[in-house]
């Protein structure tokens, strides 16, 4: 989280926090899994799902790549 956002999330908190006395906690809790919900979406991430899809993506590619450079180091052996 950079700095800006720290900052951003400050100032939201703090226009929000001189209504909080007179809210319900139903309604607080509403209003504050908006605020934190509006801030994590600024920062770019991904789902769980979308982490896993791309990590085993990932050792897929690196499996083909050992294959691959295992082919290539016999071939150089041959030739």
């Amino acid at each position: 989280m950079s700095l800006t956002d720290l900052n951003a999330a400050a100032e939201q908190l703090r226009r929000v926090l001189p209504g909080l006395a007179t809210q319900t906690a139903d309604e607080l809790r509403s209003n504050l899994r908006a605020l934190v919900e509006s801030m994590l979406a600024r920062l770019n991430l991904v789902t769980r799902e979308e982490f896993d899809a791309q990590a085993a993506m990932l050792t897929r590619t690196r499996e083909k790549l050992d294959q691959l450079e295992a082919i290539i180091a016999e071939l150089e052996k041959r030739g």
